[in-house]
C-alpha cells in the first residue's frame, strides 16, 4: 500500500468508529431513557465501581466484580432489544415472541445469578 492509501485507510476507519461510538451512545441514552430496569443497573454501577475498587484485593479481583455487574448490564442491554424488535413486530400473543423475550429474561436472570457468586466468593 502507498502512504495515500494507508492515510485514506486510517480516516475511512477513524470515521467508521466516530459513527459507531454515536450509534452505541444513543443506544445506551435509549436504555436509560425507556427500560427502568437498566436505569436500576446504572445506579447501581455508581455502587459497585467504588466498593469493587475498594474491596477486590488486586486487579484480578477488582476487574471480576465491577466486570461481573457490567455483564449484567450488557444482558440487560440485549433483553431491551430483544423486547424492542418483538414489540415492533407486533402486539398479538405468539409463543416464539414470548419465547424469545422469556430467553433474553434467563439470560439477565444468570448475569445476576453470576455476579452475585463473584460478589460473595471474593467478598466472604
Amino acid at each position: 500500500m502507498k502512504k495515500e492509501e494507508i492515510k485514506q485507510t486510517l480516516q475511512q476507519a477513524a470515521g467508521r468508529l466516530w459513527r459507531a461510538t454515536g450509534y452505541s451512545l444513543a443506544g445506551l441514552r435509549a436504555a436509560f431513557q425507556h427500560e427502568q430496569a437498566f436505569r436500576q443497573e446504572v445506579y447501581l454501577l455508581l455502587i459497585v465501581v467504588p466498593l469493587g475498587l475498594w474491596w477486590g484485593d488486586g486487579a484480578v479481583e477488582k476487574v471480576l466484580l465491577i466486570g461481573s455487574w457490567l455483564i449484567v448490564m450488557i444482558a440487560e442491554l440485549l433483553n431491551s432489544a430483544v423486547e424492542a424488535v418483538v414489540d415492533r413486530i407486533g402486539s398479538e400473543q405468539h409463543e416464539l415472541s414470548g419465547r424469545a423475550k422469556d430467553i433474553a429474561s434467563a439470560a439477565v436472570m444468570i448475569a445476576l445469578a453470576l455476579a452475585g457468586l463473584t460478589w460473595v466468593m471474593l467478598i466472604f
